[in-house]
């Protein structure tokens, strides 16, 4: 990225950094010769994370260990935005799904991941947005979802969290580009990130060639960035469904993801 585009990077802030999407993201900023601050729950696994990609790539990797579904986890983060060495990206990518159903869900899951779905996007990208558009420069990656852009079954919340991101992304994007300043939606597929696996979430069903590997996710996003788009959709079959999704008719989708037994009722006793 040249020094004077709004998403150049000397330093990024990365959350959800030590697996998936958040991962690949800390290796190729690394790779490219940002600094980095990277964000996860887990302190060990963070510190591993850390130390592989300064052995690695020589460069300055500040670590802060946060659970960003509390408002007491987002402090420290909100903080960091907020003061020290100037933040250039940040790539809020840090999220959860759920496996069940919503009726079968219970409210405390559900809020957790509001707050960590939405609430946690919209402190973080607030505290970073304010030295950015008083530098005149810098950017906000928030990941969302190709979910986002229809009704899907089974997690209801989740897929509404995600286009909240996507919607809430195009809008402040609006308001921060006459000051040099960028926020876009990174919504990718299915991506082969072990999350699923680590949630015990059985995608068994799901086909070999829908997956996406998060390091092409992750360069198409970088792209798509430099060429000031507002939503990136990585890999042209996931553009292809994400067209179909927001020109076809409501109904149509309510059909597609209605449920096999032809009802969706509460857990059974």
């Amino acid at each position: 990225m040249t020094a004077d585009h709004p998403g150049s990077t000397r330093r990024a802030l990365v959350t959800g950094a030590t697996a998936g999407i958040g991962a690949a993201f800390a290796r190729r900023l690394a790779a490219d010769g940002a600094d980095l601050v990277l964000v996860a729950r887990t302190a060990d696994r963070l510190a591993e994370v850390a130390t592989e990609l300064t052995d690695r790539y020589g460069h300055r990797v500040e670590t802060i260990p946060a659970d960003l579904s509390t408002v007491d986890g987002c402090a420290p983060v909100t903080r960091r935005l907020a003061a020290g060495p100037p933040v250039d990206l940040l790539v809020n990518n840090a999220g959860i799904s759920l496996d069940r159903s919503f009726l079968r869900s219970s409210v405390e899951d559900e809020e957790r991941l509001l707050r960590l779905n939405v609430h946690a996007v919209l402190r973080l990208t607030l505290a970073a947005l304010g030295p950015m558009t008083e530098r005149r420069h810098g950017a906000v990656i928030n990941v969302s979802s190709v979910s986002g852009f229809g009704p899907v079954m089974p997690g209801s919340t989740y897929p509404a969290s995600k286009a909240w991101v996507t919607s809430f992304s195009e809008s402040v994007d609006l308001s921060v580009r006459p000051f040099g300043v960028r926020v876009m939606a990174l919504c990718p597929g299915y991506t082969a990130t072990g999350y699923h696996e680590r949630n015990g979430i059985d995608m068994s069903g799901t086909p070999r060639w829908m997956w996406l590997r998060a390091d092409d996710v992750v360069a198409e996003a970088l792209r798509d960035l430099r060429k000031g788009k507002q939503v990136s959709v990585p890999d042209w079959k996931y553009k292809l469904a994400v067209a179909g999704l927001r020109h076809a008719p409501r109904r149509l989708l309510r059909l597609a993801y209605r449920d096999r037994r032809g009802r969706v009722g509460p857990a059974d006793d």
